[in-house]
């Protein structure tokens, strides 16, 4: 039964402008459902949208994917009025219905996981139900306007571990078999389960402080899931972390920078020591891509903007994780990368939001030996596994 997810993305928001692209820990807010899209048991996932700036983004961004795709949608389905449902029937008849399991993500749910999304295809594919859905279970007493409580008697009040709580609805995943859409024209039909996720991800992001508590519960998310073992990889970012961040141009345009001579002596190091030295830049650049070979740094990866996504499959194919990984970052596009490897390291004059999220705050600078500093300290971390 083959299975196909739909992000559907309208490049106006009237709450938080642009808040499909808005970073969210370093990175576009819909870029978090995408990724554990890709990493689900989904068959493919289609970003649905009318911003072609998004459309080209993600062609140039997610090529080592086979299952990702951007599809341009109706502008008369992108307006206020639309409804999702008729997004979501536009976009069917464009793929000519090739699809056993409708799954409707939302890109405002950047809580969800990708076994938040395998649970409710589970649902339809390996039970009765027809679809399913995600659900928070709350434990708050819910009113009517009349006065009148709507799930507990206000003489007998329950104690909260006595209290079944009330199920609702959180927005993140919906999914369906397709002959049950095609005939009811709604996301979920006949015979519905549910699936309940954490009671954080009921949150809606529909202002900047909404949006401001989403973007910590991430953070914290991530670095909860840190794991500890020995150090594998070495990744790092390269301007503000190799070299001090600054660059010389001149009118043919980038002419010069600055590089340490001690890091590559301890890279060389580390190496013998059998951790992998990798760099993952977002910046394509002939100056650092004749450092890093240089360096003989054979995996240097080049204009990557979405470092999370992409150092997730790239561990993948070396069956690895990131409790395997050290990263130094300097700026908010290595930030999610820093939460989420066994130790992240920041230079001494890295942005502040990057040192109070890192695991150590360097005594030296970028471009001034900040990276033989960590070659010593991971050499050190690995002692206690050799």
């Amino acid at each position: 039964m083959k299975k196909i997810g739909i992000i559907p993305l309208r490049k106006d928001s009237k709450g938080i402008p642009g808040k499909n692209k808005k970073k969210m820990v370093g990175r576009p807010l819909f870029s978090w459902v995408l990724t554990e899209a890709i990493f689900s048991d989904l068959d493919a996932v289609y970003v649905f949208t009318n911003d072609t700036e998004i459309i080209s983004y993600i062609e140039r961004e997610y090529y080592w994917s086979d299952k990702v795709y951007a599809l341009l949608r109706n502008e008369e389905n992108a307006n206020d009025t639309a409804s999702t449902e008729s997004t979501m029937m536009e976009f069917s008849e464009k793929i000519n219905h090739d699809y056993g399991v409708l799954c409707l993500l939302q890109a405002t749910s950047p809580l969800t996981l990708s076994a938040d999304i395998n649970a409710v295809l589970d649902k339809i594919t390996t039970t009765q139900y027809d679809s399913a859905l995600t659900v928070v279970n709350t434990h708050r007493f819910t009113w009517n306007k009349d006065g009148t409580p709507q799930n507990y008697d206000v003489f007998n009040r329950p104690r909260r571990q006595n209290f079944e709580g009330l199920l609702i609805e959180n927005g993140a995943v919906y999914a369906t078999k397709k002959e049950l859409f095609l005939h009811s024209r709604n996301r979920v039909s006949g015979s519905i389960g549910l699936v309940e996720m954490p009671e954080e991800t009921l949150m809606e992001i529909d202002s900047l402080s909404d949006w401001n508590i989403v973007e910590n519960l991430l953070i914290e998310r991530q670095k909860k899931s840190k794991t500890q073992q020995r150090i594998d990889y070495l990744v790092l970012d390269v301007d503000g972390v190799f070299t001090d961040g600054g660059v010389y141009y001149n009118e043919e345009g980038e002419m010069a920078k600055k590089f340490d001579m001690r890091d590559g002596m301890g890279l060389e190091i580390l190496r013998e020591n059998n951790v992998e030295v990798i760099t993952l830049t977002s910046e394509n650049s002939k100056l650092v891509v004749q450092r890093m070979q240089k360096l003989q740094i054979k995996e240097a990866f080049f204009g990557v903007k979405d470092k999370y996504s992409f150092l997730k499959q790239f561990l993948a194919t070396k069956n690895s994780s990131f409790g395997a990984v050290a990263y130094v970052g300097d700026d908010v596009n290595d930030l999610t990368n820093m939460c989420s490897c066994s130790l992240s390291f920041a230079p001494a004059n890295a942005t502040t939001t990057v040192k109070m999220n890192a695991d150590f705050v360097l005594g030296t600078a970028s471009g001034a030996g900040a990276i033989r500093e960590v070659c010593e300290m991971i050499l050190k971390y690995n002692k206690r596994y050799d």
